[in-house]
């Protein structure tokens, strides 16, 4: 085991953790962003900087500070190790400094984009974004493409982070797709359109941090905000039929596998559960999702929900004080 402090906060984790999951375990402001490394995917991270951190003090026996920053989510932890994150303005200016090249051939295509409202490269923009761009030369553009009957390509916004090659490598039997081209050049793509057809194709959408893979079945269909994020089950034999229906009225709009905190999707979800169960008769509905009250989706008609929630729960402790059965508790309040 190795003891490490982050900004102040002292955590005993195991040895060869990474300071990003270190972090992960205090959790709150202290945790680094990550727009490439996603735990459940082999070899991830290490692409997209903006996790770096500060080492103040490289272990105990050896208190030296590391001469530059370090990605987090790939460097492990020492025993005595003292890192830096938002407690270190180099680290908030390099952060930016990162945002603004992520942002360098970014379309301004939010108000259009379908990732709009769980984006992480917007919600980075918001936080360390500057007001306006200093880059003056054309940017770098790609035609938008289909690379699977139900996945459209929008390459202009990908920031290469390779999810969705690494959920190809290592959910499916085959690799289809991959990173074409060199430096400036470089771009995810297929040799054959169309090409990318397997029962776990559509996780690719998922891992997918920005608006680059989108499902073309929900494509300008809505705003997630004003949509019902639903958790809901099936029994599937293919996978864990654990999803979250994305509704509206009775509607199915969308159906996508449950993501954490750190939005990273823990159990993957079929192609037949995510395109040919649109029907909400078609699942057992456990009721609302837990959305982050900070998020765009929580707002409006959503924080309904959550006071209905409450008021059950409430209703549930006085029955217990008058001496009834105690029902299970809502998992909704436990999230």
């Amino acid at each position: 085991m190795a003891k490490v402090t982050i900004d102040g906060v002292e955590v005993e984790v195991a040895d060869g953790t990474t300071i990003l999951n270190a972090a992960r375990q205090i959790g709150g402001d202290l945790v680094p962003p990550a727009m490439c490394y996603y735990s459940t995917l082999k070899d991830s991270g290490g692409k997209c900087r903006v996790c770096l951190v500060k080492v103040t003090a490289g272990s105990a026996k050896d208190p030296r500070p590391m001469p530059k920053l370090v990605a987090s989510c790939r460097t492990p932890v020492m025993d005595g190790m003292v890192v830096q994150n938002i407690t270190s303005p180099e680290v908030l200016e390099a952060r930016k400094g990162v945002v603004e090249f992520l942002l360098l051939n970014h379309p301004l295509d939010c108000p259009v984009c379908d990732q709009a409202g769980e984006c992480d490269l917007q919600n980075l923009a918001y936080e360390h974004g500057a007001a306006k761009t200093r880059y003056e030369e054309d940017r770098r553009t790609f035609e938008k493409i289909d690379i699977g009957d139900k996945i459209k390509l929008h390459m202009t916004r990908c920031i290469l982070c390779y999810r969705c090659t690494y959920v190809a490598d290592q959910l499916t039997p085959e690799r289809v797709h991959g990173v074409l081209g060199r430096g400036d050049h470089s771009e995810i793509s297929t040799y054959i359109a169309k090409a990318v057809d397997n029962d776990y194709s559509g996780n690719m959408i998922d891992v997918c941090p920005v608006g680059a893979l989108t499902d073309k079945t929900f494509r300008f269909k809505s705003r997630v905000w004003f949509t019902n994020p639903m958790d809901a089950h099936r029994d599937c034999p293919k996978c864990s039929g654990k999803v979250v229906l994305w509704m509206k009225g009775e509607e199915v709009l969308r159906v996508s596998a449950r993501k954490d905190q750190y939005g990273e999707v823990k159990e993957y979800i079929c192609n037949e559960c995510r395109y040919d169960h649109k029907n909400v008769k078609d699942w057992t509905v456990e009721g609302p999702r837990h959305i982050d009250r900070h998020s765009v989706i929580a707002q409006g008609h959503y924080e309904r929900a959550d006071l209905i929630t409450l008021k059950k729960e409430i209703e549930r402790q006085i029955e217990f004080e008058k001496g009834k059965p105690l029902p299970e508790p809502n998992p909704s309040l436990t999230a």
